[in-house]
């Protein structure tokens, strides 16, 4: 089964995710029929996508003839017989699995036999919604993203019933339209809107002990390389999109911890403060966004003593010899342990600060230190803060300072993350290749949460994810599987 440039494509809704569907089909040489059963949308449409288009062309990004060529294509209509030549149907109509299944039966008596029908769901079963239609081999899940002419990533999902050649043919046709294609298996929330969970998850528990919010979206941008910190995320998706969908995946896995929705996020929710569409949610979009409250550096150091063995310190180390200070193995400092004076600053391992005695300073992970603009760290006192804060300055990083907690933030957002998508291989949701992609294409992530977890080490993050577990008591921090037992750490 071949999708090639003359296959006519037909695309049902008109709304935001429709017309970018239909967009890309049509820059990519098909003719497209877009289905909507009201003028306005068709109208707001037909209007939109010409505008995108204008400012394509304005930008350089295109030039005038493509622009005309792709309208020429374009056909926008009221009547659903007009799909009848697609040898493509995509549907992207509201999320509600009767409307779909009954959709979809009609979409089969109008389309040739043979002509692949395709839903845009994010969240709903393929098996469930195709179960009516006729011949449902011909019939899978292709979950585009918002906007859909900018995001990469297209989740392509065969049901039971479909036929591999139909899987094959999607996946080779979004590869045409430049798209970055994953297999993934009919499960809720398929990659992302599985795997992504406990990016909001973890802000919204540290929003939740306290913790100020704009310090969380500080953390998880400066220190842990995230586009968009969590809660500043989930205020711009919306509250009222992104908790019901953290509800629904959490209710699709008979409650499983590793997906549990936050109660802050939950009181937002509920309070009708859903974000900036309503004008309040984390933050209040009224008013001027509060700025994170760093700690004030003391005296920079002009030495530093470093554990000799500091593979997670390395690039601080490195940073500190460029930046002119003598770095001085000291034999009595345990592993991934500086000191500055007198003050022993240790790299996390999920363990709190009141577990370390023989620490004044700990240090949250980054994913990259020589990157980082931000050191996070809980301390002791004021004094042993404002030392590791001088010692930060003089590498030119700022500090935050957080309340003591096991993992920190950014450690347990990565790891928590890394956890999910290991669980997701073992449950043979995507290969690991496929889930990096996605996360990186679809959640614009930095890099995928398995790469991350290679780099960091196997054994390493299921020690910090047991510590975590541990001291939280709360099962859902428990190691993946797929990164082996902590008694590993013994061979």
């Amino acid at each position: 089964m071949i999708l090639n440039r003359d296959s006519c494509v037909a695309v049902v809704g008109a709304g935001a995710m429709g017309s970018g569907i239909a967009q890309v089909a049509a820059r990519a040489g098909h003719r497209v029929v877009l289905v909507d059963t009201g003028e306005g949308a068709l109208n707001r449409s037909r209007v939109g996508l010409t505008g995108a288009l204008e400012k394509l062309v304005g930008q350089g990004k295109m030039d005038a003839l493509e622009r005309d060529g792709i309208l020429a294509r374009m056909h926008w209509t009221t009547d659903m017989a007009e799909v009848a030549p697609a040898r493509l149907v995509v549907e992207a109509i509201i999320e509600d699995r009767a409307i779909k299944s009954a959709l979809f039966v009609r979409l089969a008596e109008l389309v040739a036999p043979d002509a692949i029908l395709a839903s845009n769901t994010s969240s709903l079963s393929i098996d469930e919604i195709g179960a009516h239609i006729p011949q449902p081999e011909r019939f899978a899940g292709l979950h585009f993203f918002n906007p859909v002419p900018v995001m990469k990533l297209v989740e392509v999902v065969p049901g039971q019933r479909t036929d591999a050649m139909v899987t094959e043919a999607l996946l080779a046709l979004m590869q045409q339209w430049g798209k970055v294609a994953v297999r993934v298996r009919d499960v809720p929330g398929f990659i992302v809107n599985r795997v992504a969970r406990p990016y909001y998850a973890e802000g919204f528990a540290a929003l939740g002990e306290g913790i100020d919010a704009a310090a969380i979206d500080q953390a998880l941008t400066g220190a842990g390389g995230f586009r968009m910190g969590p809660l500043m995320l989930a205020d711009m998706i919306g509250h009222d999109v992104n908790y019901v969908v953290a509800r629904s995946v959490y209710d699709a896995y008979d409650g499983h911890t590793r997906f549990r929705p936050q109660p802050s996020q939950q009181a937002l929710y509920e309070g009708g403060t859903l974000g900036r569409k309503s004008g309040g949610g984390v933050y209040d979009y009224g008013a001027s966004l509060p700025q994170p409250v760093y700690v004030t550096p003391g005296s920079a150091p002009d030495s530093i003593g470093v554990s000799r063995d500091h593979q997670g310190l390395v690039a601080i180390v490195e940073q500190a010899r460029q930046a002119g200070l003598a770095v001085i193995v000291a034999e009595d400092l345990p592993a991934d342990t500086l000191r500055v004076g007198e003050v022993v600053i240790a790299l996390g391992d999920g363990r709190p600060l009141s577990r370390r005695v023989e620490v004044d300073v700990l240090l949250d992970q980054a994913r990259d230190f020589g990157a980082a603009a931000t050191w996070i760290i809980s301390a002791h006192t004021d004094a042993s803060a404002a030392a590791a804060a001088g010692l930060a300055d003089r590498l030119g990083k700022q500090t935050l300072l957080l309340p003591d907690r096991p993992g920190l933030i950014v450690l347990r957002t990565l790891a928590q993350l890394a956890n999910a998508a290991a669980d997701a291989v073992e449950d043979a949701v995507a290969s690991a290749q496929d889930i990096d992609a996605a996360m990186r294409f679809g959640a614009n992530h930095p890099e995928g949460p398995l790469e991350w977890a290679g780099r960091y080490g196997h054994a390493r993050l299921a020690a910090a994810l047991s510590h975590i577990a541990d001291e939280t008591g709360d099962a859902m921090y428990r190691p993946s599987p797929y990164f082996g037992s902590v008694e590993d750490l013994a061979q």
